[in-house]
C-alpha cells in the first residue's frame, strides 16, 4: 500500500487535473490510515475545504441505501429470493408478480424509467407509478442501471418491511451507531452547511454510445435519467430544501471519512470498533455478483451485486475495469462526476473519494482511479 504515492497523486488532482475541493479517506484493518483534504468549497476560493466538509455524492448514496434494505431484510428474516409483492402487494401488476428483492437490487427488474411524468418530490406518487409499471424487459433476463427509480424502490421496500423511511432507517441503524457524518436527507439546520457541487466544465466525449443515447430524446437511457421528473440540474441539488429531502438513489450528503468508515465496516465482515452491524451472510450478498454483462441503460458492460456495483468480467473471469481495485470480492458505488467509495473484504481495505467539481460521466474518472491504482501498488 503506497500511501505516499497516493498522497502525491491526490495533490496532482489540484495541480494538473482541475480539482476544486476534495477529500480522501482510506481504511485498513478497521483503521483510517490516510485522510487528506484540500482545496475550496467555492469557486471564488474563499471557503477552505477540510476533512469535515459535507458534499453531495450522487449515486454513491446507493451503497448506504442498499445496506439499509439488506439490514431490514435480515432483521425480518427475508431472503433475497423473497418476492417484492410479498411485502408490497400492489407491486404485483403488469407482469411483476415474480420479481424478487434480488432482481430489484441488482437492476434486473426492468423499471429504470416510468411511462409518464411523476414528480421526484412525491415519494408516494412515484411508488404508486412503480407498482403499476410494466417492465421494460423480462425481469431477470437482463439488467440495466436504474439511476433514479432504484432509490424509490429500495425506500418503499424499507418502508414496507421496517415501517420507517429509508433516511430514518439509515440514521438509526448506521449513522448514529457508527458516528457517520452522512445523511440521506439532511437535518434542516445542517442543510445549508454542505459544500455546493459544480457541473463539469468539459463536454462528454463525442461518439460515446452512452452519451449519444443520453442526449437522444425518447431513448431508454434518456428516460431513465429523467425519471421521476425534477431536480435534474446540478444547481437544483445545491439548495437546502433538496438536501433535506431523502433521495436514496442520488441525494446523499456526507464526508469522505463517513463513507470510508461505512465501507471499512463492510470490509471487516460487518463489524467495526466492537460493534457488529451486519452479519457475514449480508456481506456475502454485497460481494456476490448477481448481474454481469451488457447494461441496457449505460450501454457498456456493468456488474451488480445486491445493491452495489462490481467490476464486470470478461469470458475468462478477468476484470474489464478495475474501479474497485484488483480483488474480485470488492464492491462499492461511484457517484456522477467523480465520487467513489468501496470495500475490499479480501484485503480489508476501504476507500472513499468525494469532491465538488464534477467531470463528465457516471463512472469514476482519472482523479480517483489513479489513487486506487497507487493504493494497490505492490499487492
Amino acid at each position: 500500500m503506497d500511501l505516499e504515492r497516493v498522497t502525491a497523486l491526490f495533490q496532482e488532482n489540484f495541480d494538473s487535473f482541475g480539482e476544486l475541493g476534495a477529500s480522501l479517506s482510506v481504511w485498513s484493518e478497521g483503521r483510517e490510515v490516510l485522510s487528506i483534504a484540500a482545496g475550496w468549497q467555492d469557486r471564488e476560493r474563499t471557503i477552505p475545504w477540510t476533512a469535515e466538509t459535507l458534499v453531495l455524492v450522487w449515486s454513491a448514496t446507493k451503497g448506504p441505501a442498499a445496506a439499509c434494505l439488506l439490514h431490514a431484510c435480515a432483521a425480518q428474516r427475508l431472503s433475497l429470493s423473497t418476492l417484492v409483492a410479498e411485502v408490497w402487494p400492489d407491486f404485483a401488476q403488469g407482469g411483476k408478480e415474480r420479481i424478487t428483492i434480488a432482481q430489484v437490487m441488482s437492476h434486473q427488474a426492468g423499471l429504470p424509467a416510468l411511462s409518464h411524468e411523476v414528480s421526484v418530490l412525491d415519494h408516494q406518487a412515484v411508488a404508486t407509478a412503480l407498482a403499476a409499471a410494466i417492465p421494460q424487459w423480462e425481469p431477470g433476463s437482463a439488467h440495466g442501471y436504474h439511476p433514479r427509480t432504484f432509490g424509490f424502490l429500495v425506500d418503499e421496500l424499507v418502508r414496507r418491511i421496517a415501517a420507517v423511511p429509508l433516511g430514518e432507517y439509515w440514521r438509526t441503524h448506521f449513522a448514529e451507531p457508527l458516528g457517520l457524518e452522512f445523511f440521506v436527507g439532511m437535518p434542516a439546520g445542517l442543510a445549508s452547511e454542505a459544500a455546493p457541487v459544480f457541473p463539469a466544465k468539459s463536454a462528454p466525449p463525442k461518439g460515446d454510445p452512452f452519451y449519444t443515447a443520453f442526449m437522444t430524446s425518447g431513448s431508454l437511457t434518456s428516460r431513465a435519467f429523467a425519471s421521476p421528473r425534477g431536480l435534474h440540474s446540478v444547481a437544483s441539488l445545491n439548495t437546502p430544501d433538496a438536501r433535506s429531502r431523502s433521495f436514496p438513489a442520488f441525494g446523499g450528503v456526507g464526508t469522505a471519512r463517513a463513507l470510508g468508515k461505512f465501507y471499512a465496516m463492510l470490509a471487516q465482515d460487518g463489524a467495526l470498533s466492537g460493534q457488529t452491524v451486519l452479519a457475514p451472510p449480508t456481506i456475502d450478498a454485497m460481494s456476490t455478483t448477481l448481474a454481469d454483462g451488457a447494461d441496457r441503460v449505460l450501454l457498456m458492460p456493468t456488474a451488480f451485486s445486491a445493491g452495489f456495483m462490481k467490476d464486470p468480467l470478461d469470458a475468462d473471469g478477468r476484470k474489464l475495469r478495475s474501479t474497485f481495485g484488483p480483488s474480485l470480492c470488492a464492491f462499492g458505488h461511484p457517484g456522477a462526476g467523480g465520487s467513489l467509495a468501496f470495500a475490499d473484504p479480501e484485503h480489508r481495505i476501504a476507500f472513499a473519494y468525494v469532491m465538488n467539481q464534477m467531470e463528465p460521466g457516471v463512472l469514476p474518472n482519472a482523479k480517483s482511479l489513479r489513487l486506487v491504482e497507487a493504493l494497490y501498488a505492490g499487492f
